[in-house]
């Protein structure tokens, strides 16, 4: 399965998923493309130290259907059938998520359904949680709300702050994310209403 992966930043889950792809550890999935919203996004240059196809579009500018068929037309010239969202940081509409049903996989910084959307870490601080982690989701329409497919926690302790809680969650999300990849492109990922089952 082609898979390709939208990315914003720094682009750790992305080299998370191009170490995996390395050893063998993504088959049978393959990633086809990385495309970045941000053309300064470092994840570019991951990708293309890792010789796998870079494209920038650039958002800024285009109204938003513009910008999702400029990306989803890079998708389809490389072939791709499923879509990880590794640090993207645009909400997309239902006409992107209506092409690739239950094939958008997402990564968020918290268990959820507590603390959707942005500064997931910040809010779980100013909760006083005890615990948080990370969520391997299907995206829907709703904001951070689709089929969970993996959860785990990790403690937040006293003294603790966003930077300590991060590297814990990436430490998470970069063994994490390449399984359930993996996983996704071996069919062994079904969805029954909202409940996620794993075949082995």
């Amino acid at each position: 399965m082609k898979v390709g992966v939208l990315v914003s930043g720094n682009g750790t889950n992305l080299q998370a998923l191009i170490d995996a792809q390395a050893r063998g550890d993504l088959s049978p999935g393959e990633i086809a493309v990385v495309i970045s919203n941000n053309p300064m996004a470092p994840a570019l240059a991951r990708a293309i130290a890792a010789k796998l196809p870079a494209v920038a579009v650039d958002h800024r500018g285009l109204e938003r259907q513009v910008f999702e068929e400029r990306v989803l037309a890079s998708l389809d010239a490389h072939g791709v059938e499923a879509v990880v969202l590794a640090g993207f940081m645009r909400v997309l509409t239902p006409h992107f998520i209506e092409r690739y049903p239950l094939r958008i996989v997402n990564t968020h910084p918290s268990l959820l359904p507590a603390f959707p959307g942005k500064d997931a870490i910040a809010q779980a601080l100013a909760h006083g949680a005890k615990i948080t982690g990370v969520t391997i989701h299907f995206v829907d329409t709703s904001l951070d709300g689709g089929p969970i497919i993996a959860q785990e926690s990790v403690p937040i302790v006293e003294d603790d702050d966003a930077a300590t809680i991060q590297g814990r969650v990436q430490h998470l999300e970069h063994r994490m994310l390449p399984v359930v990849v993996r996983r996704l492109a071996a069919g062994k990922l079904s969805c029954q209403g909202r409940i996620v089952r794993r075949a082995e």
